[in-house]
């Protein structure tokens, strides 16, 4: 079938919205026909990385209906509401990122890069990257559950294994620092400090359970933290990826001591780094602190957490319609990654379909 998506044909090129041929569903693929696609912080590195074979297709998280499935495909069915995640659906699976490679989709006869993706109106996509949701639940805002809160979420519940009291931080109060956020609300801990280089996206990180707000192009955040902490959090989050929060979130916990459970804070980093400005840390927070330093990538269970998220929404816990702060339509999708690269998105921007 015949559909339209966006496509990047040279690095740093514009992505190019181009008519391109899906084939039949192997075996264990899923055609699905997509409402909405988030706008994430990781297609920026794509677009920018020369070892991304081309010509690529990119996104990696949408609300959809499934209209076609494999033979071996038996967990959805045509007519399904679906999510497209980059974590496979399986909660005990071994694997971290999207296959490479094409999913068979093609552009003039040339195969199309990318074994995940949603920049476009009809997707084909590997069985164990599709979610079935209720039809029951939106089909714009749910798109986002597939990457900015599963990511900032998970790294939350699972690799931080936050509990009621503990105190955390935030650095970077974007689509997946402000899931971060809100899932830290939900499990009742205090204080949670947003930080950021805006008092606009501070004052929204408020609104998600943020209790208070530093503002690291005025206050030392390091610093602010210790002393509204006295000493640090128990856990402080990158949701950046860049270097000068990589470095920032050590210091910024408790430090512990000698003795056999005399634990320091957890550094979690979560925003993926740039591995051309790699960055240093102290070894001494390590050893006299005994902190932790632990990454985190999309540390949730799908099939088990989406629905829980929905439910969290439903329930008025988790205002996913507010996270959404700009909307997009596919043949707008430079404009919406360039407003995302200017820091002109507070929350996060989906395209509907």
């Amino acid at each position: 079938m015949n559909t339209r998506a966006a496509v990047q044909f040279e690095v740093n090129g514009p992505l190019e919205v181009v008519e391109v041929l899906l084939p039949e569903p192997s075996e264990d693929q899923v055609i699905v026909k997509l409402f909405s696609g988030g706008v994430c912080h990781s297609q920026l590195h794509q677009m920018h990385n020369p070892n991304s074979p081309r010509p690529l297709v990119l996104g990696h998280e949408g609300t959809g209906v499934v209209k076609k499935v494999g033979n071996n495909v038996d967990h959805v069915k045509e007519g399904d509401n679906v999510i497209v995640t980059w974590v496979k659906r399986n909660a005990f699976a071994s694997s971290s990122l999207p296959m490479r490679g094409s999913t068979g989709i093609t552009y003039n006869e040339t195969p199309l890069n990318g074994g995940v993706y949603t920049l476009a109106e009809d997707v084909i996509v590997g069985s164990e990257y599709v979610v079935p949701i209720s039809n029951e639940y939106p089909t714009d805002v749910s798109c986002i559950i597939g990457c900015a809160v599963l990511t900032g979420a998970g790294a939350v519940l699972y690799t931080a294994n936050v509990r009621p009291g503990n105190s955390v931080a935030v650095f970077g109060v974007g689509g997946v620092g402000l899931c971060a956020i809100q899932t830290a609300a939900i499990l009742e801990a205090y204080p949670i400090i947003a930080v950021d280089l805006s008092d606009e996206k501070l004052d929204l990180a408020k609104k998600f359970g943020a209790t208070h707000g530093i503002n690291a192009s005025k206050d030392d955040p390091v610093k602010a933290i210790q002393e509204m902490t006295n000493g640090g959090v128990d856990y402080a989050f990158d949701a950046i990826g860049v270097k000068v929060t990589n470095e920032q979130i050590l210091p910024a916990t408790k430090s512990g001591g000698s003795g056999a459970y005399n634990q320091g804070g957890v550094a979690v980093l979560i925003g993926l780094p740039n591995t051309e400005d790699p960055m240093s840390l102290f070894p001494r927070n390590f050893v006299v602190g005994q902190r932790q330093y632990r990454g985190s990538l999309g540390a949730s269970y799908p099939e088990v957490d989406f629905p829980m998220f929905l439910r969290w929404f439903n329930e008025g816990k988790f205002p996913l319609d507010q996270l959404i702060t700009r909307r997009y339509k596919l043949d707008d999708v430079n404009e919406a990654y360039r407003a995302l690269h200017d820091g002109e998105i507070l929350g996060r921007a989906i395209i509907e379909y």
